[in-house]
């Protein structure tokens, strides 16, 4: 009975973290994998970087025109040493440091998001981003925040387009990394599968309904969620 209640809560869970991604272009991992830590680490990272490439392949698909590869180069070039690194940090630090890394790196997701901060894309920084974006993803599956940052104050179909097609990329090279260091095995692929079809009923749901609330009320709710999740996490490791 307490692992049908455990699917069903993750299930859940996935589901709303997929609605909030399809509508704002990122966001999934931030709201699951504080949540679906305490239930079992082994959500984190790979269940949920499955999850999260099986929907940014389907939003990669809808948006694919408004993609720009030239200007998703430098990220995915920074991304290959971040994701490297975050495999590393998994070989080095124990599950209790996990959830205090997992639960730092939602609270600075939030502040990133609620920064006033207005960065101008280039090279550089899309490197930056791209590698950051490689070690939080991978050690953690939240990859989105860095390079939503540099990207925030582009269109909303720009957002979910590319946000989308580098998630396609990064979501692979993650989980590529998590086999290199054996935290990728039959039993994360069994976590999966019930997260499946919840990952495309929020996508589904988000599309037939986001229009018809504030993106701002989203946002700001997404966000609030995270953040008590996040400064709950972090709280555990030292109580």
């Amino acid at each position: 009975m307490q692992q049908v209640m455990e699917i069903l809560v993750a299930t859940v869970v996935i589901f709303v973290g997929s609605y909030v991604q399809t509508a704002l272009g990122f966001g999934l991992a931030i709201v699951a994998a504080p949540i679906l830590f305490f239930l079992d680490p082994l959500y984190v990272p790979a269940p949920i970087t499955i999850s999260a490439l099986t929907l940014s392949l389907v939003m990669a698909a809808k948006h694919w025109r408004s993609i720009s590869f030239s200007g998703l180069k430098f990220a995915i070039l920074g991304r290959i040493p971040g994701t490297m690194a975050g495999g590393m940090l998994l070989v080095w630090i124990s599950i209790e440091q996990l959830a205090l890394w997992v639960g730092l790196s939602v609270v600075a997701a939030v502040a990133l998001s609620l920064s006033n901060l207005k960065l101008r894309p280039n090279s550089g920084l899309m490197f930056s981003a791209g590698f950051l974006s490689g070690f939080m993803g991978t050690s953690t599956s939240i990859g989105g925040p860095p390079m939503a940052l540099l990207l925030q104050h582009e269109e909303s179909e720009f957002i979910r387009a590319n946000m989308s097609a580098f998630f396609c990329v990064s979501c692979v090279m993650s989980l590529a990394m998590l086999v290199f260091v054996d935290r990728l095995d039959m039993r994360h692929l069994e976590l999966f599968l019930p997260l499946f079809p919840a990952t495309l009923a929020g996508y589904w749901l988000a599309m037939k309904t986001v229009r018809k609330i504030s993106k701002n009320s989203l946002r700001y709710s997404s966000l609030l969620l995270c953040a008590l999740v996040g400064s709950l996490s972090v709280a555990s490791y030292w109580f």
